[in-house]
């Protein structure tokens, strides 16, 4: 009997392939034949994939960005690789085609749903991104990674978890130690996009805790290179000790050594935070596109495992405000960990997988 054969389609960003990734990994492992199909830019994300997984660049094009003329010619190059989609589904049929978001994915999907395919999509945001949102009510499952995510009416989705890294799942759930009269950890990580912010406003939020909460912070700081020296002098001054870095190649040791977390609500960073499980105050990106960043939010804020600050409203005596609360009652902050833990899904790709095996086995 031939392997069953998944066809994954995704590209655009990391946010999109490395859950993407995952699910490749664990069918691999499992016995499936495994192809990725995306554009040339998504293809500089798959150097993580299996070696096994055929790398299959696509043509897709989106409406949102260029100029006129790239604008006017994107149905055209949409419709090339739509067509070249079919006649390679036709060579060798999936059993099963999975979408992760993002332009790449409309070849892949709108050939499973002319050819008649199993086909599911996963969304990591809270909100569906514009060719997930076309395609959800002509797929046959949607998978969530973020819950509650806003879907279209008549939809239903269902709650897996986004994928996280080896690495994290390695201290999921670790013990947490609540902030007391010892040394303590604050992480700042900002993500990708707009992380400015954090740095025009922790450092002097930090600086303006009282003096017995400041003597005993070690600060892990995520900032722009452009942003590091100013972010360096405000700690120094304050005689705050901190470690500034464009990247931490560890963040998942350092969230799990961390009294409470800074963070946008990027997807995946929302799924680290929940899966190791740690008290975090939230400052979604405003300009995401559809405000995802604050439905991804959503659920820490309404477990009672994070506090949410919107930058409209974010200074830095409110931001310190609430940073000094959290680590003065470490009742609250083990609450709040808790119940970021339990808001995890760390089983999220078996989850993903089993939903991929469900509709093979639905095959007439």
């Amino acid at each position: 009997m031939a392997e069953p054969l998944l066809l994954i389609a995704a590209g655009g960003t990391g946010g999109h392939m490395f859950p993407a990734q995952a699910l490749a990994e664990t069918m691999v492992a499992r016995g499936w034949r495994v192809k990725l199909s995306t554009d040339a830019r998504g293809a500089r994300y798959a150097g993580g994939f299996p070696s096994v997984v055929p790398v299959e660049q696509v043509a897709s094009a989106t409406f949102s960005r260029g100029g006129a003329a790239a604008k006017l010619g994107a149905p055209f190059v949409i419709a090339g690789g739509i067509i070249g989609a079919v006649a390679g589904m036709m060579r060798d049929k999936p059993t099963v085609v999975v979408g992760f978001g993002g332009y790449p994915t409309i070849p892949a999907l709108a050939a499973a749903v002319i050819l008649r395919r199993p086909r599911m999509i996963h969304e990591q945001n809270g909100v569906l991104g514009r060719v997930n949102a076309a395609f959800a009510s002509r797929v046959d499952r949607l998978a969530c990674g973020t819950w509650p995510t806003d879907l279209p009416p008549g939809v239903a989705g269902e709650h897996v978890g986004n994928p996280v890294r080896a690495a994290v799942l390695e201290r999921a759930g670790a013990a947490y130690i609540p902030p007391g009269e010892y040394p303590m950890s604050l992480l700042v990580i900002g993500g990708s996009q707009g992380a400015r912010v954090l740095s025009d406003l922790v450092p002097a939020a930090v600086a303006a805790l009282p003096e017995t909460l400041r003597e005993r912070l070690r600060v892990s700081h995520q900032a722009r290179d452009e942003d590091a020296a100013r972010v360096v002098e405000t700690y120094a001054t304050a005689g705050v000790r901190a470690e500034v870095q464009p990247f931490f190649t560890d963040i998942p040791r350092r969230l799990s050594e961390a009294q409470l977390v800074i963070s946008r609500s990027g997807a995946s960073s929302v799924a680290d935070i929940s899966v190791i499980g740690r008290p975090s105050i939230l400052i979604p990106f405003a300009a995401a596109t559809g405000d995802h960043q604050t439905a991804n939010a959503r659920g820490l804020v309404q477990a009672g495992a994070a506090v949410m600050l919107p930058e409209s409203a974010l200074d830095a005596a409110k931001l310190s405000r609430d940073i000094a609360a959290i680590l003065s009652d470490p009742v609250r902050a083990e609450t709040m960990a808790r119940a970021a833990l339990a808001q995890g899904r760390p089983d999220a790709t078996d989850r993903l997988a089993g939903l991929v095996e469900t509709l093979a086995r639905k095959m007439p």
